[in-house]
Order: structure tokens, then C-alpha cells, then sequence
């Protein structure tokens, strides 16, 4: 685990920032939803000397923040308090905020945190990661976040919709690399841009999507896994604030529109040795028996995972054929119709892209399952097979399931994912997602009106 924040860095922040007034101290829980309190600039050293203490419940909430009885953090421990301190780096000012504020994320400590600690998504993550620098294996990662801006206001029917643009309109066709499109929205991306800058998060290409005001922005990997998907916890918080700013919503729902592409998160995953030299390297187009050999141990765990991945039921409705959201457990090279992709480019850049999350999956999750998947590939040496050739549609074999409870069942019942995430880990997630798979279930809405109200 990453050593928390020291009492200095908030010193020189207050130094550095007289004007701060209120401070957001926050945890993600593993809905990836960030959960916390408002502090007033008076508390906050208070925070880097003792930590704060925080209700057990908060880290076993459905995504509608409701308690999970059965988590084993409700009524079995009462509710107590579990002591979480700031992670390094995270003290950022907002800059979109009206109250001069800014953010300090925390994360509950190994011991102080009990019972709380196993749940913590941070925390998995940097146990995953500590199993691979064990054998001599440094992860180094990426994200790619797409989301949709809408506008705050619904359409006529109560629907969401594209937000406007610079000159008023609304962006109606695909256009996708569309030049004219960025430039549209170039208020907003200015800002991001200048807060991303601001906040140490180093976001590059800007891309509008395969959809009406769908965009996408990469963050540039990092030689330290935890930082990286740090970092995309932010980004996604930080584009949510500006496009509020700006009178829009930012939306990394997995599949907001019936007609419209799906939002995914690709991850960029290689292995560095502790040199940094990238263990990936290869003139080969498909790397190195190591590249190929995580490709197989992520193929082989694909299914047992699919939940940290895809971890709500409208995550499903983004599986379609030639969507660009893969089907099935495939791999290729420089191909993006394969779960798994080898992009082309120089030899020390060889990497694989993960092409299966959606937007809505929690990063920490996300990328533990990758690389507790990756460990299993190099320990038991698996062969991943001959990479796809063209159409990997055509060609799937076996199709990934696309329902929830297949998922949630294939978590339950995998013995890997229970070595590699261990029980209480997984007891509190498949609480959580049991309950909101039931809540789901149970509610009635306009699709059930639409086909059953006259006809049944």
C-alpha cells in the first residue's frame, strides 16, 4: 500500500492557498461513486495528523446509497467509525467550484479502517500490485474514459439528450474524429484542459466519438498502476464538476441511448522490470511470450471478472455486433473488433489494450481484475492461442454472457477470484450487487408499461 500523505503537503497547500475556504474529503466506494463530507479549512490538518473517522456503511452501499444489511459492515459491527487518511497527492484545488474549494481523497488505513479496510477498492488494487512487484513485475497503465455531455434539461418526452453546442445547436449526426466537432465544445474542453493542468492529470488527445456528443480524452500512462488509475478517479470527478460549470451533464453511463454507441473505458496495461525497462518490448508484432502469456491468463479469467468490469445491468446493453464493444474472449493484433488488442507502433511501446469495461466501472476494480488475470497468465504460463485475423465478430467462438446475475453468479462462484480478491472482499461486493440486482429487478417502470400494460 502507497504510504498516506504527510502533514507537510497540507502545510504548504494552506501556504499556497490562502483563499480556500471548505475542503471535500472523499472515498470511493465500489460502485466507483465518491462518498464523503464538506470540511472547513480549519479541520483539514486535523485529517493528515489523526485521520477521519468515517461509518463503517460507507464502502457497502448499493449505487442509490442505501445500506446492505448483509455486507457485514451494517449491524454486525454498529455501524462504527473507521479511520481514513489522505493519499499522497490527491490535495487539489476545483477550479470550477463557486466557494473556493478543493479535494483531498482518502483511503482507510490498513488497521485504524477495520472493518471497513477490506472493502476498500484502493486497497485491492494495491494488494494485486504488490503481488506482481513480488515476482519482479511493475505494472504500468492507462485509462481511456468516453462520456456523452447532455443537457442538464430532458427533451420534450423527459429524455436525456445532447447537450447544445457553442452556436446553439444540437449535435445530431456521428461524425466521429470530426474536427469541427471539438471545436464546438471548445469552451468546455479549455477548461477541462486548464484543470486537468491545475490538478497534476495528464490528460492529451481529445476525440469526438462514434456518437452525437460522445467524446473521449486519454490520460497518459503511468509507470505506477496505483497513480494512474488515481488519476482516472479524478478525471472523471473533474469532468462532471467543469461540464456542470458549463450547464451540461458528463455522463459515463455504459449505454445512455437505445440507438446511440455505448461509453466504454479501455485500459493500457504493460509490465516493466524494476529498471523500467518494458518487459512487453518486442519487433514482434505480438510482443513477447510474457505479452502473450498475460494475454492468456486474462483470457482465461475474463468470465470469473465480467462483473468488476461491467458491474451494472444497463453495462450489458452496450454488448452488441460491430458496436466496437467486443463479444467475446479474443484477442489480435492492431485489430479493435478482439476483447484484447496489441496496438502497432515501436517496439518499446508494446502494450495491450483492454477493451471490455465499460465507462461506469470503478478503475480500482477494473484494473485489479486485469492484473490479478495478467498473474495468473505468467504464472501458469498460459497460451492465449493465434491471435484473431479480421472480423472478430464473425469469428467468436463463445460469446460473452450479457446479463447481470450471469455475471454476478460466475464472480460467486470463481475459486480464482476469491484467491486473488479475497473472501471478505468478495463477500461485501456480491452483497452490494446482489441487492441492487434485487432492487433492480423489482422496480417497475415505462419499458414495462410500453410492453405489458394493453398486451398482457
Amino acid at each position: 500500500m502507497s504510504v498516506f500523505a504527510c502533514l507537510q503537503e497540507a502545510q504548504s497547500f494552506l501556504e499556497q492557498h490562502p483563499d480556500i475556504e471548505m475542503f471535500e474529503l472523499f472515498i470511493l466506494d465500489n460502485n466507483g461513486v465518491p462518498r464523503g463530507k464538506w470540511l472547513h479549512r480549519d479541520e483539514l490538518l486535523a485529517v493528515y495528523e489523526s485521520g477521519r473517522p468515517l461509518p463503517s456503511t460507507i464502502l457497502g452501499l448499493t449505487i442509490n446509497g442505501d445500506d446492505v444489511e448483509n455486507s457485514g459492515l451494517v449491524w454486525e459491527v454498529g455501524d462504527i467509525d473507521c479511520r481514513a487518511y489522505p493519499i499522497s497527492g490527491s490535495l487539489q484545488r476545483m477550479p470550477w467550484r463557486l466557494i473556493p474549494t478543493a479535494a483531498v481523497q482518502v483511503s482507510m488505513h490498513p488497521t485504524e479502517g477495520l472493518p471497513a479496510t477490506v472493502a476498500d477498492p484502493r486497497h485491492l488494487l494495491a494488494k494485486v500490485i504488490d503481488g506482481l512487484k513480488a515476482d519482479g513485475y511493475y505494472p504500468v497503465m492507462a485509462a481511456e474514459l468516453e462520456f456523452y455531455l447532455l443537457d442538464q434539461k430532458p427533451d420534450a418526452n423527459g429524455h436525456p439528450q445532447p447537450a447544445r453546442d457553442v452556436d446553439g445547436g444540437r449535435p445530431r449526426s456521428t461524425q466521429v474524429y470530426g474536427l469541427r466537432e471539438l471545436e464546438q465544445i471548445e469552451p468546455f474542453l479549455a477548461d477541462l484542459y486548464s484543470a486537468c493542468k491545475l490538478q497534476g492529470i495528464p490528460a492529451r488527445t481529445a476525440i469526438s466519438e462514434y456518437a452525437p456528443g460522445q467524446v473521449e480524452i486519454t490520460l497518459e500512462h503511468r509507470t505506477d498502476a496505483l497513480q494512474a488509475m488515481d488519476e482516472a478517479v479524478r478525471y472523471k470527478r473533474l469532468v462532471k464538476g467543469v461540464a456542470h460549470r458549463h450547464g451540461m451533464t458528463a455522463c459515463f453511463m455504459a449505454k445512455p441511448f437505445d440507438d446511440l454507441a455505448g461509453t466504454g473505458m479501455h485500459m493500457h496495461v504493460s509490465l516493466a522490470d524494476a529498471e523500467g525497462h518494458n518487459l512487453f518490448a518486442s519487433e514482434a508484432a505480438d510482443g513477447t511470450p510474457l505479452l502473450r502469456q498475460a494475454v492468456g491468463g486474462m483470457l482465461s479469467t475474463l468470465l470469473d471478472s465480467l462483473l468488476m468490469f461491467c458491474p451494472n445491468a444497463n453495462s450489458y446493453r452496450r454488448f452488441q455486433t460491430n458496436s466496437y464493444a467486443p463479444l467475446a474472449a479474443t484477442w489480435g493484433v492492431d485489430n479493435r473488433t478482439v476483447s484484447l488488442r496489441v496496438p502497432g507502433g515501436p517496439a518499446n511501446s508494446r502494450h495491450i489494450e483492454h477493451r471490455i469495461c465499460g465507462a461506469d466501472a470503478n478503475p480500482y476494480l477494473a484494473a485489479a481484475a486485469i492484473l490479478a488475470g495478467i498473474h495468473r497468465g505468467i504464472r501458469e504460463q498460459r497460451d492465449p492461442g493465434a491471435p484473431v485475423e479480421g472480423n472478430g465478430y464473425a469469428q467468436a467462438k463463445a460469446l460473452l454472457p450479457t446479463d447481470w446475475l450471469t455475471t454476478l453468479r460466475a464472480l460467486e462462484a470463481s475459486s480464482w477470484a476469491r484467491e486473488a480478491f479475497g473472501s471478505e472482499f468478495l463477500g461485501v461486493y456480491l452483497a452490494v450487487k446482489r441487492a441492487e440486482y434485487r432492487q433492480f429487478m423489482g422496480e417497475v417502470g415505462e419499458q414495462d408499461w410500453r410492453w405489458y400494460l394493453h398486451q398482457a
